[in-house]
């Protein structure tokens, strides 16, 4: 069971302090909800987590897997699986295409299919696998957008307000199911928001910004 850490986190934009200092833990099943409105830096700030700080922003503080120090690795070491409002599909690649770009390279063929079929059956999807995303709805398109960020096997989850843009009712069971997944697979999460649901999370954590 992974669990995350940030320790005196603080951001900053052209040298002015934009959110922080941020003490939190993050455990499987347990998550931690960022609120705050737009342009306090919520987004900024997993962009940082996943080493992809954009420039004109600083940070300073830690952030830490089971206890380990992951600030100086490359995104692609550090784990941290991350899901934004829009889905990001790639529209030249079908849907089960889309979902095998998240598994680890190096997979038997067979593995990589089975994977695959296993992912469309978990988002309750199966034999859409030959579709083009730009065919899907929009909840199907974002289960499979979670589906692909979890088959790359992440140690934690970042939530760039993956719910913002659907519809209220789909924006409650899609947020079930996200949470459900994670904690399946006994991942921390981290999701940042302005959305007031989103702090009534069953056993979450809510840090206003």
């Amino acid at each position: 069971m992974s669990h995350l850490s940030l320790r005196a986190v603080e951001l900053f934009k052209e040298g002015k302090r934009l959110l922080g200092p941020i003490d939190c833990e993050i455990e499987a099943g347990r998550p931690v909800v960022l609120m705050g409105p737009s342009g306090s830096g919520k987004s900024s700030l997993l962009n940082w987590l996943i080493g992809a700080l954009p420039p004109g922003f600083m940070a300073r503080g830690q952030v830490l897997l089971d206890g380990v120090d992951i600030g100086h690795l490359p995104t692609q070491a550090r784990r941290l699986g991350i899901l934004f409002q829009d889905d990001l599909l790639f529209p030249h690649l079908s849907v089960a295409e889309n979902l095998g770009f998240g598994l680890p390279a190096g997979l038997p063929a067979s593995e990589r299919l089975a994977r695959i079929e296993a992912g469309l059956a978990e988002a309750e999807l199966p034999g859409l696998g030959p579709r083009d995303p730009a065919s899907l709805s929009g909840g199907e398109r974002a289960r499979i957008a979670l589906m692909r960020t979890l088959l790359a096997e992440p140690r934690a989850l970042l939530l760039d307000e993956p719910f913002a843009k659907l519809d209220v009712a789909l924006r409650g069971r899609f947020r079930s199911l996200v949470l459900e997944r994670a904690a399946a697979r006994n991942l921390p999460v981290l999701l940042v928001s302005h959305d007031p649901a989103d702090s009534m999370v069953p056993g979450g954590t809510t840090i206003s910004l």
